[in-house]
């Protein structure tokens, strides 16, 4: 965090007097002429703290987005922050934990209105609470850079959740990724905003997690999820969605076509949510992603998301972590996948799973039909030391040594393993080459370990990340 000092605006006396703009095209969202007594007791009248005004402004027509933001602060009486002064010509702007509060964020607002190069914006635990996030909507109307806002743990309640609503009603900005994390949103806030994501398209990601949605606001967001068909990542984790909201939000789940992630960890599912979203998979050929990580799932629930597993076609990452399953349910989740021909499943997480080496054998012959799939369970029953060192050889210096009896770079091996001779692949595809090529002989342990050196984080390995020193 940055030690923010007070910088000094300019005087009076340095500021250069210019003509008054000729037509109102040329004005900025902030209010252009000094308002008169009368206006002045008109604008106090209709709470002119929700508008992004400044007085004087004509003077801003030719000055710069740093003496902009510096007016603005002393406006509304704050210290100005220098971090965001140093860095308002980048892309991303992380001012998060700063301690804005309402004002701070108007200051901020009113130097966006005009800004072109900062496309990310983040603004968690700042305090900005209502009136602040007036100021940052009214910018949203008039900016059209700004794509991604965080604007978590800012104690907006319900009103909060009003204001944002009725901007996604009438949304014509840019923003495509907004995070509410930790709002204090509850049932009827989840309704508004549910209310206003049925019809708004421009929203691809949200973040919802950590409030108090229970299964009542489980249900608002249903129905949303049957009419939006702009939502590409929903994240509901951290909620209090039990069996009834569970269901709820799955009878939307059949009708959407375009969700491609869905995190409902840390919730209370249970086996009858389980069985919902067994459904789910059984019908819904678009959700690609889904974690219902600590849900209360047991063996029986497994059961039924295996049975949504035998037909599913686009689920590629299922995160089971943390439910109390034995191994016997996910063996049953195993098989369903050998069983589907289709199956695209590539990142099992069963991580809390104590399995044997039976298992591990039915696991081989899964994979050798779906050699994309990589299970994560926690330990092998009774395997000794020596074995599980072996598993685990760096397979870095398996490769490197190829390719040193072979006389071709590290490089020219990965290249050769993706059919479009890029330098960059898709994870799935990317194991499944592994497994297959037999130049070098690693295991699907050693490759999980390998795509952890190459993985970007975007569901793509890099190549040019094995340049990296090979550690001893």
């Amino acid at each position: 965090m940055d030690n923010d000092e007070p910088l000094e605006p300019e005087t009076k006396d340095e500021t250069e007097t210019v003509p008054a703009p000729q037509n109102s095209d040329e004005k900025l969202y902030c209010e252009a002429d000094a308002p008169t007594a009368v206006e002045k007791e008109k604008l106090a009248r209709e709470s002119s703290e929700t508008d992004l005004e400044i007085e004087d402004t004509e003077k801003f027509f030719t000055t710069g987005q740093r003496e902009l933001y510096l007016e603005a602060c002393k406006l509304m009486g704050v210290v100005p922050v220098s971090y965001f002064i140093r860095n308002m010509e980048e892309s991303y702007m992380n001012l998060n934990h700063h301690g804005l509060g309402p004002k701070g964020t108007k200051a901020i607002a009113i130097a966006l209105v005009s800004n072109t190069t900062v496309t990310t914006l983040e603004l968690a635990d700042n305090c900005i609470m209502v009136e602040g996030v007036l100021s940052l909507v009214e910018m949203l109307q008039e900016n059209y850079y700004l794509q991604e806002m965080n604007i978590s743990d800012n104690d907006l309640g319900l009103e909060g959740a009003r204001i944002i609503s009725e901007f996604l009603q009438r949304n014509s900005s840019s923003l495509s990724e907004l995070q509410l994390s930790g709002n204090d949103f509850e049932e009827e806030s989840a309704e508004l905003l549910s209310q206003a994501l049925s019809t708004d398209y421009r929203i691809k990601t949200l973040d919802l997690s950590h409030n108090e949605f229970s299964d009542k606001g489980g249900e608002h967001l249903g129905k949303m999820l049957a009419f939006n068909v702009g939502l590409r990542s929903l994240d509901l984790s951290w909620n209090h969605f039990h069996a009834r909201g569970a269901v709820a939000l799955c009878n939307g789940l059949r009708a959407n076509v375009t969700l491609k992630k869905l995190n409902l960890s840390m919730n209370g599912l249970e086996n009858e949510g389980a069985t919902a979203l067994g459904e789910v998979l059984r019908l819904n050929n678009s959700l690609a992603y889904l974690d219902v990580s600590s849900n209360n799932i047991s063996n029986e629930g497994a059961s039924k998301i295996s049975k949504g597993l035998e037909f599913n076609e686009s689920l590629k990452v299922l995160k089971l972590f943390l439910n109390p399953m034995s191994m016997e349910g996910a063996v049953l989740l195993i098989l369903s996948i050998k069983r589907n021909p289709k199956s695209r499943m590539e990142d099992l997480d069963i991580s809390n799973v104590l399995v044997s080496e039976q298992f591990v054998k039915t696991l081989d012959g899964v994979c050798a039909v779906h050699p994309q799939l990589d299970v994560v369970y926690k330990a092998v029953q009774g395997l000794s030391a020596k074995k599980t060192l072996f598993l685990w050889m760096n397979p870095l210096k398996l490769i490197q040594s190829y390719a040193d009896q072979h006389k071709i770079t590290v490089m020219d091996f990965f290249k050769s393993l993706n059919p479009t001779g890029m330098m960059t692949m898709p994870v799935g595809e990317f194991r499944k080459a592994m497994i297959q090529q037999n130049q070098v002989p690693v295991n699907r342990y050693q490759v999980r370990e390998l795509i952890k050196k190459l993985d970007e984080k975007t569901g793509m390995v890099n190549f040019r990340s094995a340049q990296r020193p090979i550690p001893l």
